[in-house]
């Protein structure tokens, strides 16, 4: 194999001796540097690299070991082999003094040819393997430092994207965790922990203390699990509750896959848990919402049945004007109690829904503390204060520009206390029997509330006191269709016949 040549420097002054030495080492197929000085030496080193130095020990000028000494001090030749030549016998001491100097052997004159190519050809072809060896060392230092740059990106990707699922897992409150199935070792990362309300300082993550922190009607999920994976079941899903040690009891889901070996047994079980407490509560939420609408909704739809049922009239535009007023003054406290997501009703914001058809100029007047009204209360009321708007528009003091009303109300040791005045209207005379307006009025009020209705008809006008539990059972948990119709007065049953 074709290898690459290196350079020779064959120092001395005789011109005879270069050619000598150049017929002996040509068959060695190396490149030959002549020198005839030191001097010229030196620069062939400075401008050639050269492996192997040929230098006559008896020069003028420089001799051999002053040439050796001034290469040996600069740092590029300081490993150069020189190999001394010496016409004259030298001793022990001028060959340790050569070798100070930087030779690496002798060769006496008269040369021997073939040990002279022996010894140049070992340093050539030392010369050559060390740079191949260098070489090689560069190129695998270079292998190694594109290794290790490619490590070190891969590493701070992998840190990053490590970073990002922790990110993801404490944002999606989201843990992961793995079981050694054969040693029974565990291992748990922070969200985990977070989860089940514990800390690594204070945890030990056994199957024993994992256990006590479930739900006692859920450690059979934990169970199941198991046997399943023992029957060769590779994935599993469950939802299960923790009881933190704090006592709050927190929804889960859990995810697990298991490894085998080649056996098909199970060697390691890893998994993800992801608290879905919220939105379990958001079911929770949903499905009373949607029975609370339910239960809305029979509740309305019972009153208008009531309320068309009830109503009487002698003609039937009188009948429809009495039945959209009734069902509209049941919309409008709908209205109020669906902003409060039905949690009930201020009674002001009901009385002026109720008001505004027919406030004209300050003719009423409103006087009372803030009070909250449950729905069924609040649906009730709006129904008897409209009845009192309507008999005024049509007869009291609410029929004609001069007329007064004033509303007032208190709460009294949960017990609401709403006082109707009305002045300045048509002269009023005691009925000499009750309306339908007055009679579903006392049924709302007495029947359905539990409370009492009590008219004053004077002269200047009625005056109406009115008084309604704020808590009360049977208007919180019976509907509206069952209180109107089995609870109404008898006189209001025989109108309704």
């Amino acid at each position: 194999m074709d290898h690459e040549k290196v350079n020779i420097l064959l120092v001395d002054d005789q011109p005879a001796k270069l050619l000598a030495y150049e017929v002996i080492l040509k068959e060695l197929g190396e490149n030959l540097v002549v020198a005839s000085s030191g001097r010229e030496a030196l620069e062939v080193l400075l401008k050639t690299e050269i492996a192997v130095i040929l230098v006559d020990v008896c020069m003028p000028e420089l001799d051999g070991f002053e040439l050796a000494a001034m290469i040996r001090e600069h740092p590029r030749f300081q490993k150069t082999a020189m190999i001394f030549i010496s016409a004259i016998q030298v001793s022990d001491i001028d060959r340790l003094r050569g070798y100070e100097m930087g030779a690496v052997d002798y060769v006496p004159v008269p040369v021997i040819p073939e040990v002279l190519r022996a010894k140049v050809k070992v340093f050539a072809e030392l010369y050559r393997k060390t740079r191949e060896l260098e070489r090689l060392n560069q190129d695998l230092e270079d292998r190694v430092r594109a290794r290790t740059a490619e490590l070190e990106n891969s590493t701070a990707k992998l840190r990053e994207s490590e970073e990002r699922r922790t990110m993801a897992i404490a944002a999606g409150k989201m843990g992961s965790w793995d079981w050694d199935w054969v040693s029974g070792d565990w291992m748990w990362d922070d969200g985990q922990y977070r989860i089940f309300g514990v800390s690594p300082e204070n945890f030990e993550v056994n199957p024993v203390n994992v256990q006590a922190l479930l739900h006692p009607d859920d450690v059979d999920q934990l169970r199941k699990a198991i046997a399943e994976f023992n029957k060769g079941t590779r994935a599993y899903e469950t939802e299960f509750r923790i009881v933190r040690p704090d006592g709050e009891v927190r929804w889960c889901v859990g995810t697990a896959a298991a490894s085998a070996d080649a056996n098909g047994r199970v060697v390691r079980v890893s998994g993800v848990t992801v608290d879905i407490t919220e939105r379990k509560r958001a079911e929770e939420r949903q499905n009373l919402l949607a029975r609370e609408v339910d239960h809305r909704a029979k509740n309305a739809l019972a009153l208008a049945q009531s309320i068309v049922r009830l109503t009487r009239a002698d003609e039937v535009k009188a009948y429809v004007s009495a039945v959209e007023g009734r069902i509209n003054a049941l919309a409008r406290v709908h209205t109020i109690l669906s902003l409060s997501s039905w949690q009930g009703a201020e009674l002001s914001k009901l009385i002026e829904e109720e008001l505004a058809p027919y406030s004209l100029g300050g003719q009423i007047k409103l006087a009372g503390p803030e009070v909250q009204l449950v729905p069924a209360t609040a649906q009730t009321l709006a129904l008897a204060l409209h009845e009192l708007f309507t008999n005024s528009a049509k007869y009291g003091a609410l029929s004609t520009r001069s007329g007064r009303l004033a509303i007032s109300w208190q709460a009294d040791n949960d017990l609401l206390i709403l006082t109707w005045d009305e002045t300045g209207g048509p002269m009023v005379r005691t009925p000499k029997s009750r309306g339908f307006g007055t009679r579903s009025l006392l049924a709302s009020v007495e029947s359905q509330l539990g409370g009492q209705a009590q008219f004053d008809w004077r002269s200047e006008g009625l005056l109406c006191r009115l008084e309604v539990p704020l808590t009360h059972k049977s208007a919180a948990t019976a509907t509206a269709q069952d209180k109107f119709e089995t609870n109404s007065s008898p006189e209001l049953q025989r109108a309704s016949g």
